[in-house]
Order: structure tokens, then sequence, then C-alpha cells
């Protein structure tokens, strides 16, 4: 529905952009004990942040995505 996206906030300046226009971004944390041993523990989990469109485009993020999808598309029609 029109006018229905849920809000986010902005990982970088916390303002609320709805979903819909935010720029998505996996990022991947890791987590260790630090101990060299063989009991060190790593948490690995991929996270989902949401940038608004000023923040993704001085961070490059939004410039990556538009290459990566360019490049996407010229292999598809190879």
């Amino acid at each position: 529905m029109r006018g229905k996206n849920t809000v986010v906030v902005c990982e970088s300046c916390g303002r609320k952009t709805p979903r819909n226009k935010a720029v998505a971004y996996e990022k991947a944390l890791s987590i260790g004990t630090g101990m060299n041993t063989t009991k060190d523990v790593r948490l690995f989990e991929k996270r989902k942040i949401y940038y608004c469109i000023s923040c993704a485009k001085h961070r490059g993020i939004f410039e990556k995505k538009k290459r990566e999808a360019r490049a996407r598309s010229e292999r598809s029609f190879r």
C-alpha cells in the first residue's frame, strides 16, 4: 500500500527514512574470545544496516551497489 512503508533509522546520522528509500547494506561481524588456544570461540554474524541516501553516497555504498547491479546486468546479457 502507498504510504505505509516502515520507517528505518539511518545508522550514520539517525535520520528516519522509509525502508523503500533507504540503502540496505550487510555488514559482517566477527566476535572472538581473543584466546589463541583450541578453546577459542568465534561468532560470525551478518547484520543488515540501513543508511539514508545522503549518508550512503558519502560513504560510497550507493555507488558500489550501482556498479554491482550494472555488472550483474552485463553478465546476464552475455
